[in-house]
């Protein structure tokens, strides 16, 4: 079910990219390049897709994506700003116009009564407006399940920017 709808969606925006000749770099941590394979199973992804990290430990998310130490340690890994962080870390270090990271918890354990199994944050920059958010969702199901609808929010975050 969520394979051929991540598939539809990585094919709408390698096209759509490719039209507005738009680059996209990713950060990903739950998925763990789920989206990145998502992508760059479909031809010409190499036009669109600038790069992408794997960045699942806390010391990697500094690193790489230049995810400061104290929003780790006050606000967790998990949260909106540290996916604020990611997203931007990763553009900047990247020749990509917009860019995409997902972090959260994907189960079956590591959740809390503030942080369940499921709750993803998704982040978003774009270079040209300095824009930079990110998106909140609570996902139910298994650890697979989770990690197929945190990346199938992340493509169809990435498209509805590449339909505006």
């Amino acid at each position: 079910m969520y394979q051929e709808k991540i598939s539809k969606l990585a094919e709408e925006i390698v096209k759509k990219a490719q039209e507005k000749d738009i680059m996209i770099s990713l950060a990903e941590s739950c998925t763990g390049g789920l989206i990145a394979g998502a992508i760059t199973e479909i031809a010409s992804a190499s036009k669109v897709l600038d790069r992408a990290a794997v960045t699942y430990s806390n010391l990697s998310k500094q690193q790489m994506l230049d995810v400061k130490a104290g929003t780790l340690e006050k606000l967790g890994a998990v949260s909106e700003e540290c996916a604020k962080e990611m997203a931007w870390g990763i553009m900047l270090k990247s020749s990509a116009n917009i860019s995409v990271s997902v972090t959260g918890i994907a189960g079956p354990d590591g959740g809390s009564t503030e942080k369940p199994v499921g709750l993803v944050f998704i982040g978003f920059a774009e270079k040209s407006r300095g824009l930079n958010k990110a998106y909140k969702f609570n996902f139910t199901g298994n650890r697979q399940e989770i990690r197929l609808q945190a990346v199938e929010e992340a493509l169809k975050v990435i498209l509805e920017y590449l339909k505006k």
